[in-house]
């Protein structure tokens, strides 16, 4: 177990000399060491003491090995996995991150292979889960830490793929309601390229290996016969949701708008709930490094926080890191494809899958130059292919932190962002000299001659040529308006050479930026509370688009008793989306179940069309709204929000009863982290699910909660949260949820979910001091022999 006893001593080997791992009333754990290599051995060590399950199960699923364990419902899957794996050189890729990224991921793997061989030794330390599977921890080797690409965030293969397919059947403009393009340009197919023949199909591998790891007991039961049933993640419209919902807020505030005269740093990143968190805050000090933070338990060091003299965090940002080639094969030869003047041979790699209960079996692994075969046609002489960023050497996800995170200043931060390769993200920085910086990073591809929006000809026309140098993405230090911030948004700089090289067209809606920038604008003497309370501000900006435009229809229509108690409800309300909000409710029910829906049908009558689209442009859909101007009339505007609204009321009233003052959007929307065993639930197993519990917000509101449209269940949002006092350390606070161990059995599993609901938050203490009051477990590891 992983909180008893409250002190023990371990003997570890492969520990160089005496060190502490504290764990205090929060569960983060403050570990002590006295050198770098042991510092990161611990760290491997510690993640597997509190998430050893999830590590497991994440390289498995990483580096394609979840049939051994559980049989051949998960073959397709780990075949998937295998086609994004890095298998270029070793040499150019450690040296990618930092000049010791490969003792530090050597010292990390042989960390967490301690921690196996402690389980090993005594199996009580063992989680529950494997006892339920039947499996057991495997070993790490330093190359898994970063040879796994497919646990990160890229763009926008799976979106060339989808726009080809609803500009084949509806045109470019319908699928703006799916993206608005920013910086606006005309998506034209390339010469050769027929949209049409593009097929959904083709988004099925990538969708599969970047997939997460669902058990049940039809896929558990399979059969060599049963392989190919699992390689449909799920409908499309739920996959680009997802994505959407994945994103991130960030900003710094310079001293001279704050109360203290310090600088002020929060992140809270967002991406889909899970138990245990996706996120695990861990401090680690060695001589000449203190730091303390948050990343993915996977990957050493920290991606969010601070050290000493610096805090930083990370939001996503909209770089385009890959793109969809569709090849020619040669007739009567479909093993060769059009490359310049000649033809290419396609790469075919036999690999042996270990799979439980059955023989080992071989199966093909597709590339063409460019990267991983997607889709085959030989009727039609057709191959497409994914080209990534992820194919080339440092693009494992968050490593480039492994440079940053002992920067000094905000300056030398930026100095190390070659060393950055995915996700792309905005940095923001902020140092003990009083400076900050907002740096955009990430492997940019440079293409001369499209704009990377649909498929393109695999024959040599459009290559990339190269990466934009970190140097030439956009930044700022320093900006006179006192503050950087971002979030998602589309933010190149109104001024960038509209002929330089293209970076990205696709961002996330505009509303939580705009909020966050408001909020920020307006206040003068900034707080650590003021930042907690914008981190979990429910403002939602197409509740006040969207009512603002009803009111001026309801003033000049009749209305029937449902409309006429939905304007009652909206009556003075603040656009807030609080767990206790009727009018919230109601808006949220009305909005994503009617209005929208309708909105999306009148542009775009195809039902396989609407059905890409979803979950829709947000910004579009406003625009729409706000202003029909010529693309359809007010009469037919009014029209539709009147009878949505009235199908909205009755169905709040058929969910939540028919007197309003009773509602609540937190009734409605609710965080449920669920445990993986959950349905696939074994005799004498608890229930490890943790939740439901009410939340506030939307995907539109600073505090992003996205829901499934489904059953309004949130599924994605910030799980970690940071707000840090820069050079007062201990003021800082934080929160994870459910909690930071992913043990069932450990009073840190979900202990702090409920804090995090009502948008409270912990200290993240750093000093000695404080550490030491804060401290409730003791853990002494010593050298054995």
């Amino acid at each position: 177990m992983t909180d008893a006893p409250t002190n023990e001593t371990i003997r570890l080997a492969g520990l160089d000399a005496e060190a502490e791992i504290r764990v205090d009333r929060w569960g983060i754990p403050h570990i002590k060491a006295q050198s770098e290599k042991d510092l990161f051995f611990l760290q491997g060590f510690n993640a597997a003491r509190d998430r050893l399950w999830q590590l497991d199960l994440w390289r498995k699923r990483g580096l394609g090995l979840l049939a051994a364990d559980f049989g051949p419902g998960y073959l397709a899957q780990d075949h998937a996995a295998r086609h994004f794996l890095y298998r270029g050189d070793m040499a150019p890729e450690w040296l990618s991150y930092a000049p010791d990224t490969e003792a530090i991921c050597t010292a990390f793997a042989a960390g967490i292979n301690a921690y196996v061989v402690l389980c090993e030794a005594e199996p009580d330390r063992l989680p529950l889960e494997f006892a339920v599977f039947g499996t057991k921890p495997s070993r790490w080797r330093p190359s898994d830490v970063v040879r796994i690409r497919s646990h990160a965030l890229t763009r926008n293969g799976l979106s060339e793929i989808l726009r080809a397919n609803i500009m084949a059947l509806a045109g470019a403009e319908t699928d703006l309601l799916r993206y608005e393009i920013d910086p606006p340009v005309q998506p034209k197919p390339a010469e050769g390229i027929v949209l049409a023949d593009i097929p959904l199909a083709a988004t099925r591998l990538f969708k599969l290996a970047t997939a997460p790891v669902t058990f049940d007991k039809a896929r558990l039961a399979a059969t060599l016969d049963d392989v190919w049933t699992w390689t449909e993640v799920t409908d499309l419209g739920d996959v680009i949701q997802r994505v959407a919902e994945e994103g991130s807020n960030n900003w710094a505030v310079h001293g001279s708008r704050t109360g203290t005269g310090r600088p002020i740093l929060a992140s809270d990143p967002h991406r889909a709930h899970a138990v245990p968190s996706l996120r695990y805050l861990v401090h680690l000090e060695a001589p000449g490094f203190n730091a303390i933070g948050t990343g993915e338990p996977t990957a050493p060091g920290i991606s969010l926080g601070h050290n000493e003299k610096i805090a930083f965090g990370l939001t996503i940002f909209g770089a385009d890191q890959e793109d969809i080639y569709v090849y020619e094969t040669k007739d009567g030869d479909p093993q060769q494809y059009r490359y310049g003047d000649g033809w290419e041979k396609i790469t075919r790699i036999e690999e042996h899958f270990e799979v439980k209960g059955f023989a080992d079996q071989t199966l093909a692994l597709s590339f063409t130059r460019h990267g991983p075969i997607l889709h085959e046609d030989p009727k039609k002489r057709q191959v497409i292919a994914m080209r990534s960023v992820w194919l080339s050497p440092g693009s494992a996800a968050y490593l480039g932190s492994l440079s940053y995170m002992r920067s000094p200043s905000v300056k030398a931060f930026s100095e190390t962002l070659g060393c950055w390769g995915t996700p792309s993200v905005n940095h923001v920085i902020a140092d003990v000299e009083g400076n900050i910086g907002w740096f955009t990073a990430g492997f940019t591809p440079v293409r001369p001659n499209w704009e990377g929006l649909l498929p393109v000809p695999g024959h040599g026309s459009h290559e990339w040529n190269g990466f934009l140098p970190a140097d030439q993405l956009p930044r700022s230090y320093n900006p006179a308006e006192g503050f950087v911030a971002s979030a998602n948004e589309m933010n190149l700089p109104a001024d960038r050479d509209p002929k330089a090289p293209s970076i990205g067209h696709e961002w996330a809606e505009v509303s939580r930026a705009q909020r966050i920038k408001s909020v920020l604008s307006a206040d003068q003497k900034h707080t650590l509370k003021g930042s907690m309370a914008l981190q979990t501000d429910t403002y939602s900006r197409p509740a006040a688009t969207i009512s603002g435009v009803l009111e001026k229809i309801a003033a000049r229509h009749p209305l029937d008793e449902k409309q006429k108690q939905a304007l009652a409800l909206f009556k003075g309300w603040d656009h807030r989306l609080e767990a206790k909000s009727a009018a919230g409710a109601l808006f949220e029910v009305w909005w994503m179940k009617h209005l929208r829906p309708a909105l999306l049908a009148r542009f775009a009558p195809n039902p396989t069309v609407r059905q890409l689209l979803l979950p829709g442009d947000v910004d579009r859909m406003l625009a729409l709204l706000s202003e029909p101007g010529k693309v359809w009339g007010e009469a037919e505007r009014d029209a539709m929000l009147l009878s949505t609204l009235s199908a909205g009321f009755a169905d709040c009233e058929n969910r939540l009863g028919t007197d309003p003052a009773v509602w609540r959007w937190g009734d409605l929307h609710r965080a449920l982290f669920e445990h993986a065993t959950s349905r696939v639930k074994a005799e004498g197993v608890a229930d490890w699910n943790v939740g439901p519990l009410p939340l506030g917000g939307s995907r539109s509101t600073p505090m992003h909660a996205g829901y499934r449209m489904s059953d309004f269940g949130v599924n994605a949002g910030a799980s970690v949260r940071l707000v840090m006092d820069v050079g007062d350390w201990d003021n800082s606070v934080c929160i994870n949820t459910p909690g930071q161990s992913g043990d069932p059995r450990s009073s840190h599993y979900g202990d702090l979910a409920e804090t995090w609901s009502k948008g409270e938050y912990v200290p993240l203490v750093y000093s000695e001091a404080r550490i030491s009051e804060e401290t409730v477990r003791r853990i002494l590891l010593v050298p054995a022999g």
